[in-house]
């Protein structure tokens, strides 16, 4: 018979610390992290300690999601500004000093070699959503401009590195919050249509656009070269198209049901150049087929409905458009990552979430997680 001066047990201590977690979403977060670690066993095998890393930066990102878990969104809302201006003010650091590779000038060494611009992944979507709390029931044109010129900022100076793939995705994060703020459609439409006039005029053009002598401005040669390449990547199938040609060529060999799990040729005759990151989908393709593809695009689907369907049912504005905009990062990153293996978008550097190795994009997609969890924690734990 218990009495009220019992000692709890130790699963009776730690039991409250998981109360709260969403089922659903853990459930998706453990199917994907399963797909990745199969996929980079075979892909990474006779690529050194790849899958050993792999998996030590998945349960450190699994640590950093559990920690950050136990942050109410109220927190969460108080570290926006902090982050933010730290992000701008290690941006403007790579700027001035920062190191130089490969002609980018993206990383800092402050005892570790860190790329400040990761950070402002998490802290755009925070800083603005914070924005919009402050600014709830009052909305006027000008808090959008704001929210614009916010963006606008960390979004520059990560161009200039130059880094258009970062640049992409910190643009993307921060304009599914002004979205889900109620940015109208009426400002949303004409740019959404003049960018498809342009794609259709760029395609329709290519021989004049990707001339030799021909000089775009707005871009760097190298970003040029990539949008040529993916208009008409037979035009150098051994340099700048070889990547997106071994990409197609590896897909379409998968098949329906793929060449079997540590089959695929393309891939460990080595003709997928970067197998364990960039084009790691390439290599999942080719040795699962349409239907492992099907099941990849399943698992992200759901993942990426459970989280926007914990944004719906958020308590709080800053809630909602948090945990929106992380989510919607995710579909992104994975939308990217697979366009570009499969020869629909340029090559931008994007990782495929949970399955492409890479430590920094693991502990930021643990961090958005962790974030995303904690805000279903705290509409739980209201309800119970």
């Amino acid at each position: 018979m218990s009495t009220a001066f019992d000692k709890p047990n130790p699963l009776q201590r730690i039991a409250p610390i998981f109360q709260g977690f969403d089922g659903p979403l853990v459930l998706a977060i453990v199917l994907l992290a399963g797909l990745g670690l199969m996929t980079m066993y075979s892909v990474g095998f006779d690529h050194g300690t790849r899958f050993a890393t792999h998996g030590r930066n998945m349960l450190m990102a699994a640590g950093v999601l559990f920690l950050v878990a136990q942050v109410p969104p109220q927190r969460l809302m108080a570290l926006a500004v902090p982050m933010y201006v730290l992000g701008v003010a290690l941006l403007l650091a790579v700027f001035l000093f920062g190191i130089e590779k490969k002609g980018a000038q993206r990383w800092l060494n402050m005892g570790v070699v860190i790329q400040p611009s990761e950070l402002l992944k998490i802290a755009m979507p925070l800083m603005l959503a914070w924005w919009f709390q402050r600014r709830e029931g009052q909305l006027k044109t000008l808090d959008f401009v704001v929210a614009g010129l916010l963006l606008a900022v960390p979004a520059a100076l990560i161009l200039k590195q130059p880094d258009l793939g970062t640049t992409l995705l910190v643009v993307a994060s921060g304009l599914f919050v002004i979205f889900f703020a109620g940015l109208s459609w009426k400002l949303i439409v004409p740019p959404l249509l003049i960018g498809a006039v342009g794609i259709i005029v760029l395609i329709a053009m290519e021989p004049q656009w990707c001339g030799p002598d021909v000089d775009w401005k707005i871009l760097r040669e190298y970003q040029r070269q990539r949008v040529c390449t993916l208009l008409d990547p037979s035009k150098d199938p051994l340099g700048k198209g070889f990547h997106i040609i071994q990409g197609m060529i590896a897909i379409g060999s998968g098949g329906v049901w793929g060449k079997g799990f540590m089959q695929g040729t393309q891939t460990h005759l080595e003709f997928i150049p970067e197998r364990t990151t960039d084009f790691i989908y390439a290599a999942f393709s080719e040795e699962f087929g349409l239907m492992g593809t099907l099941g990849l695009m399943a698992a992200f689907i759901f993942l990426v409905v459970r989280g926007l369907m914990i944004a719906l049912e958020a308590p709080t504005l800053f809630s909602r458009l948090l945990a929106g905009a992380l989510t919607l990062n995710i579909f992104v990153y994975a939308f990217v990552n697979m366009g570009m293996v499969s020869g629909i978008l340029p090559v931008v550097g994007v990782p495929l979430p949970f399955v492409s190795y890479g430590g920094t994009a693991m502990i930021t997609l643990g961090v958005g997680l962790g974030m995303l969890m904690s805000i279903a924690k705290s509409k739980r734990l209201m309800q119970s």
